[in-house]
């Protein structure tokens, strides 16, 4: 991954991603144990502040600054007939994210957090608009199904995009993070990355994305299923999974967890082409997972098997399977009342309140 002799942005992202503190995280199960309440009674929720705390190398973590990004772009795969939608709608949806009108614009309103929208390569001009960053790679990737979705520098140029993504809102201040992904078509290289990585069935990594019928379904499997022949992606080689079956945005997506692990700073991966992403994430820097909270169990087959791999569990099972970071901000807001109720509680110390060590007394 050297370049010219020249350490990149990539490379210098990887070599800082640190392990949590542990220390901090130890604090903060100390802190649980001895606040107003029975020892695990607020289940995940006192799990999951001990790992904020880990990450973020404070005992009593604040998450008041949110942030979604969402990566958006196109894939020449979906010639092969794989979406039930075209591909105009990426674009379209994109403008829609930018006049406020999507899921992920609504949730994000509620739970207090920026949504920055970033084209790393939609097909057509999105018009201009003062909250999207155009950091375009090239007009959708080319046909995995024919040759490789991009190049190798392609596949660098998408992951360094998201680390610069993530500088960008450190600089307007940042406590923890959320994915997001529009691209029509991106559960086929999802698919195909979450199968390579894992080693299980294209049939098992592969689900009805915008709402395929059967026999579409059965054609989806055969595109993914030719792309891996075709191409022979290394699943060792993080960097030629991406290229050869990936998607801008995804690579753009694992920039993002590269670079929030860099900077200590949680981040909420959403639906399965976020957990496709993580795969890539984990691959470059198996320590990322460390930083990473899974959102929700998206519907799409693949994911549940993308999260095994990853040693994560999620938070919420809706039956979901929108994408566009629907599900981290959800979480957002469980990992944020997580964090308050670490914060906020009065131990029984301070309350005054004998807890049952007392009573053994």
């Amino acid at each position: 991954m050297n370049r010219g002799g020249k350490v990149g942005i990539l490379e210098k992202t990887l070599g800082a991603i640190a392990p949590i503190d542990a220390a901090a995280a130890e604090a903060a199960r100390r802190r649980q144990d001895n606040l107003t309440k029975p020892r695990g009674s607020l289940g995940k929720l006192e799990d999951l502040s001990i790992r904020l705390a880990g990450m973020t190398g404070k005992t009593t973590p604040v998450l008041d600054k949110k942030a979604i990004i969402v990566m958006a772009a196109d894939h020449g795969v979906t010639e092969e007939g794989v979406s039930a939608y075209p591909q105009d709608v990426t674009a379209q949806m994109v403008g829609n994210f930018l006049a406020g009108g999507a899921a992920i614009n609504v949730l994000a309103r509620q739970i207090g957090a920026r949504v920055a929208v970033v084209d790393v390569g939609v097909r057509g001009r999105v018009g201009a608009h003062p909250a999207l960053r155009s950091r375009r790679i090239a007009e959708g990737t080319a046909n995995m199904a024919r040759g490789p979705a991009m190049s190798r520098e392609q596949a660098v140029r998408s992951l360094e995009t998201g680390i610069s993504a993530v500088e960008e809102e450190l600089a307007l201040g940042l406590d923890i993070l959320g994915t997001g992904d529009m691209g029509i078509g991106n559960t086929t290289p999802s698919s195909a990355i979450t199968a390579v990585m894992t080693g299980a069935p294209v049939e098992e990594c592969t689900g009805r994305g915008t709402g395929l019928d059967d026999e579409g379904l059965k054609r989806k499997v055969r595109v993914i299923a030719r792309a891996l022949e075709v191409n022979r992606p290394d699943p060792a080689d993080a960097l030629d999974v991406l290229a050869k079956v990936g998607g801008f945005e995804i690579g753009g997506l694992a920039g993002v967890m590269l670079a929030a692990a860099a900077r200590r700073i949680p981040v909420v991966i959403d639906g399965f082409i976020s957990g496709a992403a993580a795969l890539i994430a984990f691959c470059l820097s198996p320590r990322a997972a460390d930083y990473m909270i899974a959102s929700h169990l998206s519907v799409e087959r693949g994911h549940r098997i993308a999260l095994a791999k990853l040693g994560l569990s999620p938070h919420l099972d809706l039956g979901m399977r929108l994408g566009e970071g629907t599900g981290a901000a959800l979480t957002m807001f469980l990992a944020d009342s997580a964090a308050r109720l670490l914060r906020e509680m009065a131990t029984f110390g301070e309350a005054g309140v004998s807890d049952s060590e007392a009573v053994k007394k």
